[in-house]
């Protein structure tokens, strides 16, 4: 009688056992069967987000452009801040009447001026949305991080020791949170200005921007601290938390290993609706006067110059506004789309 792992004649293939081979395929199925980190879980169902995906296309445009504000605007062939309806040296191009209104359609819209030019003095328009669009974005970026950093921080210590310590925090959060930011800015910004610089000399631009870094910092940080307290609070007392105290890990391991990385998902959906927030209270102050001023491009200051030019020229509002608004609609899209992406219950 012939062994069954063995060929019946010379030559021939040699039979595996029945056994072995579904202890192969077994093996097989396992190694494909590979788990996947909740990061990658999230990145699966934000892909299939064609709304996300789409705003995050936009979003990345827009600090793509910024970033590149000076490349496109020499493709133009303009900067934000020759007066090209008063410079003799463009005499021989004329953009603007004898009233100071652009020449031509829609604000003056043409090949060397591609949104037109501003009334009065002629400033390229694309020029000036393109670098005052880098100054917002990448300004509102820098508070963000701060901001988001520094509650974070408070949140984290706050939540996980508790008792005194909480309680301290919790009224330096409450005192903070007392202060009207933007209001405070408004009344904050004069005395500062005229503590630091001389009257007769004109403030400079590092010096506000310092001032709107320093004072939106000090003064946006509250609310992500107390969403990270909560949140800490809630996870010090889950059985994984517990088991690391007995095995005797230190505080600080706990909260990078345990509890830090079980709060990326309402921190990441915390920035998304942070970030748009900040560059409008950025706007804000520059449209009321206190933050960005001439000659620096700025977005707020854009609309704040609009406001002056409504009645004769109202092309002028219509691309620093539709971007605005392309920009602050995507950005708080792409905040859902994270929310959703990172809730497993979640249907999209």
């Amino acid at each position: 009688m012939t062994s069954p792992t063995k060929a019946e004649g010379s030559g021939s293939a040699v039979a595996l056992d029945p056994e072995l081979e579904a202890t192969s395929e077994v093996a097989e199925g396992e190694k494909k069967l590979e788990g996947r980190s909740p990061g990658q879980l999230m990145w699966q169902r934000f892909k299939r987000d064609r709304t996300g995906m789409v705003c995050a296309g936009v979003v990345i445009f827009f600090f793509v452009a910024a970033l590149c504000a000076p490349l496109l605007t020499a493709l133009s062939g303009t900067d934000p801040y020759t007066l090209y309806g008063q410079d003799p040296t463009y005499a021989d191009k004329p953009i603007l009447d004898d009233f100071g209104l652009p020449l031509g359609y829609f604000g003056g819209v043409s090949a060397d001026h591609w949104f037109g030019v501003e009334p009065q003095y002629g400033r390229d328009l694309f020029a000036m949305l393109m670098f005052g669009m880098r100054t917002s974005l990448f300004m509102a970026l820098g508070v963000t991080v701060l901001v988001m950093a520094t509650g974070v921080l408070i949140g984290l210590i706050g939540g996980y020791f508790g008792g005194r310590v909480d309680y301290w925090l919790g009224r330096i959060t409450d005192f903070f949170l007392s202060f009207p930011s933007q209001l405070f800015f408004i009344a904050f910004m004069p005395v500062v200005t005229a503590f630091f610089v001389d009257p007769r000399e004109e403030t400079p631009t590092y010096f506000r921007a310092l001032a709107i870094l320093i004072v939106l910092w000090v003064l946006g940080w509250m609310g992500m601290a107390r969403l990270v307290r909560s949140t800490v609070l809630s996870l010090r007392e889950r059985e994984f938390v517990e088991a690391a105290k007995v095995a005797g890990a230190s505080p600080w391991r706990i909260v990078r290993k345990e509890i830090l990385p079980n709060i990326v998902s309402p921190i990441l959906v915390q920035f998304t609706y942070q970030l748009p927030s900040t560059i409008l209270t950025i706007a804000f102050l520059s449209f009321a006067g206190v933050g960005f001023v001439e000659p620096t491009p700025d977005w707020g200051r854009l609309f704040a110059a609009g406001a002056r030019y409504t009645e004769q020229d109202p092309a002028f509002m219509f691309f620093p506004g539709t971007m605005l608004v392309i920009f602050i609609l995507a950005f708080n899209l792409l905040g859902d789309s994270v929310r959703d992406a990172f809730d497993p219950k979640s249907g999209r």
